[in-house]
């Protein structure tokens, strides 16, 4: 494996790329300018772990002559290990009572919505179990109370799914809703409506769904067949 790009990879980038490779797979390719994480024969693979944004204009780019699949996990289940500041020094280790989804994806897909469309894009989502270390750093992180992430480490993969065209986008919508607000989304997902908002959105823009009028103030949609 080359060492482009290696310098700062986090440890769970890392242990996903391991996770995910194949034998005859080529990693840390240049190709049109960009490190491209993992190369399989004609797919480009680019493993992020969080801020869609950042990658916008890679992805953008290469979507316009090569396959790109990013792979993309969410934590379904966290467990957080922390040393005590007291003397015994001691690891306290404990599971976080959040549960990650898979519409969670949509909090990233808004930086790129267009890309839904796009026949050379696809996207696999990774329900993942991992552990995350925290140290404490006082005042400099108050909105953890004091603790910063140290790092964010792969303990499993509990299940995946990949989206790769409209037939896939179409199938996060739940079955029987003919047309919909994102309020009558996040009812039938059992989610918060700023998801649902998310979500709604980035299928309208990827021409999953189509805008046919206004419900009240909100915009009403309806999946296109």
């Amino acid at each position: 494996m080359s060492g482009i790009g290696l310098l700062n990879e986090k440890p769970l980038h890392a242990s996903l790329k391991q996770w995910y490779a194949r034998p005859g797979d080529r990693f840390e390719v240049g190709v049109a300018g960009f490190v491209i994480d993992i190369v399989r024969g004609d797919l480009l693979i680019e493993i992020q772990t969080r801020n869609f944004a950042a990658i916008k204009a890679k992805l953008t780019t290469l979507v316009g002559s090569h396959q790109v699949r990013v792979i993309y996990p969410i934590v379904q289940e966290r467990w957080i290990v922390r040393t005590t500041r007291d003397d015994d020094r001691r690891v306290i280790r404990r599971k976080s009572p959040k549960r990650g989804r898979w519409e969670e994806l949509f909090r990233e897909m808004v930086s790129i919505p267009q890309l839904l469309a796009n026949r050379n894009f696809s996207l696999e989502v990774l329900l993942i179990r991992e552990e995350e270390t925290r140290r404490y750093e006082g005042k400099r992180q108050w909105r953890r109370r004091g603790w910063a992430i140290d790092a964010r480490r792969l303990l499993a993969v509990l299940d995946r799914r990949l989206f790769h065209g409209t037939a896939d986008w179409r199938g996060c919508l739940p079955a029987g809703l003919e047309s919909f607000t994102a309020r009558d989304l996040a009812t039938a997902l059992d989610t918060r409506t700023d998801l649902a908002q998310k979500m709604a959105y980035c299928l309208h823009k990827g021409s999953v769904t189509e805008l046919i009028g206004r419900r009240g103030r909100a915009n009403l949609y309806r999946a296109l067949t």
